[in-house]
């Protein structure tokens, strides 16, 4: 078997480990501390992140979404091809060689999709501009960790607690979405989402984009118009 090779490492703030980009032939790897966040061949949970979440607001003409956590690209890539020319995708990602990864080693997974000029990227915590903002954005998609426990670093709690579920809703415009990736289900996640006010979905999809692999969970959490 081919070995993997590291071609990169980055320090992620508020976390004591290294977020490490692996290549072996022509498959991608990202890990911190051991465990693998994501994977160039495994990336049909994260695509369905964008196209569910573009479907609930497919009747909108310009719609603005904010993308929490640019990994491999895919979702970011997904959403593209399901919005409209005149759409914004603001992309908030943290680690700033993750970006640099995507314009160099990553690019082509995605036919270089960083480049299309309907996306801005911001190299901030994507909490911050939740803060930030007021009823702007038609979609919010997170997938910054493993599901709603901050895995990359401990500061990232704060997108799950209450609070942060009420700065995501009033982020959002009427009838607006947040979309939220998981590798598994969590009942106290879904409880806080409908304290917060959202009508709440869990959909269960394959981590291949098939029938093969196994189940992540996105929660599908809607706005009232």
């Amino acid at each position: 078997m081919i070995p993997w090779e590291l071609i990169d490492s980055a320090l992620v703030p508020g976390n004591p480990g290294e977020l490490r980009l692996y290549r072996r032939d022509g498959e991608f790897s990202i890990r911190v501390a051991g465990v693998e966040l994501m994977n160039s061949r495994v990336h049909g949970s994260e695509e369905a992140l964008a196209e569910i979440a573009c479907a609930r607001i497919a009747h909108r003409t310009r719609p603005h979404i904010l993308i929490g956590g640019l990994g491999m690209g895919y979702t970011m890539a997904a959403a593209l091809k399901r919005l409209g020319p005149e759409s914004r995708v603001d992309v908030a990602e943290l680690v700033p060689q993750v970006v640099e990864w995507n314009r160099g080693p990553l690019a082509e997974l995605t036919g270089h999709a960083l480049q299309d000029k309907r996306v801005r990227v911001f190299e901030t915590d994507v909490g911050k501009i939740l803060l930030e903002e007021h009823q702007i954005y038609d979609a919010i998609l997170l997938d910054v960790d493993n599901g709603p426990t901050g895995l990359t670093r401990k500061g990232n709690d704060w997108l799950y607690s209450s609070e942060g579920i009420d700065t995501a809703f009033a982020a959002l415009l009427p009838g607006g979405v947040l979309a939220v990736w998981s590798a598994g289900a969590d009942r106290a996640f879904s409880r806080r989402l409908r304290q917060s006010g959202f009508e709440v979905d869990e959909v269960n999809v394959r981590a291949r984009g098939n029938r093969k692999g196994r189940r992540h969970t996105i929660w599908l959490a809607m706005r009232d118009s």
